[in-house]
């Protein structure tokens, strides 16, 4: 074995702390407001321009608040698998014919300009699974202004409503950074931000390895990070998909999207 990464709890601060120091170069020009609520898996941000009520740039109205979620606190068991970056021929199709086989739902962060030019890869499969959005072009949201980031995170859900037929709800961020004028941008459509608490290490590990730290680090209200596209090492995950799944169903974990996780655990409370 290569070594794990950072543990559970390591990993939850650091994503949190990165998140912060994001948010707090962007803050004052974005006016997202204060803190309002900070634990080790959601982030809550309320007040100032976050708060504003106006529809943002497609109609939709925000809801006063930004969340910021790496982890679902729940007691039971189950987990949820994420996959960026897509759709990609090949690649998702793999991915999905793996789910399908399994009967797994998934949530995907698409990136708006694949899913226009690849949009038949996903043509009818989405039954089970959820999408969010995960920006126009990729590009570091950390590193944009208000209109760049609106504009980004605009065309990729205009693209998602077209041609899924839903508008999305969640918004992961690409490399998981979000300055203050991304922040806006996702207040004002109402998103909730989707990070995560585990991510494949497809570049240190074999798929046996890999195998086996999904399964080792699974938690309840786990959210996982892998990516239907990118490099060629990143295929370490696809191949490990089917052990995954039936390694946690032997566990007793049950796979819902992020949404599901959400409501689920809020019901559970």
């Amino acid at each position: 074995m290569k070594g794990d990464r950072a543990g559970p709890r390591s990993r939850r601060g650091l994503l949190r702390d990165a998140a912060l120091l994001a948010l707090g170069a962007g803050i004052g020009t974005a006016g997202v407001g204060e803190l309002a609520d900070l634990t080790g898996r959601r982030l809550v941000l309320r007040g100032g321009a976050a708060a504003a009520t106006s529809a943002g740039p497609h109609g939709v109205r925000g809801r006063g608040e930004l969340v910021m979620t790496w982890e679902v606190k729940t007691e039971l068991p189950l987990v949820a698998l994420t996959f960026d970056d897509g759709p990609r021929p090949q690649w998702t199709t793999r991915v999905l014919d793996v789910l399908d086989e399994f009967a797994v739902p998934a949530t995907f962060f698409v990136v708006g300009r694949r899913l226009r030019k690849y949009a038949s890869v996903i043509d009818g499969r989405l039954d089970r699974h959820e999408i969010g959005n995960h920006t126009w072009n990729h590009l570091d949201l950390a590193r944009r202004n208000d209109v760049q980031s609106r504009d980004d995170l605009a065309r990729a859900h205009e693209a998602i409503v077209d041609i899924v037929g839903v508008p999305p709800v969640l918004f992961r961020p690409p490399y998981g950074h979000i300055g203050g004028a991304a922040a806006q941008a996702a207040a004002e459509l109402g998103y909730q931000v989707i990070l995560w608490s585990r991510k494949m290490c497809e570049a240190r590990y074999t798929t046996r390895e890999q195998v086996a730290a999904v399964l080792r680090q699974t938690t309840p209200g786990a959210i996982w990070l892998a990516h239907d596209t990118g490099a060629k090492d990143r295929l370490v995950s696809i191949r490990g998909l089917p052990a995954m799944i039936t390694g946690l169903r032997e566990r007793g974990f049950e796979f819902v999207t992020v949404s599901h996780l959400m409501a689920k655990a809020e019901l559970a409370v």
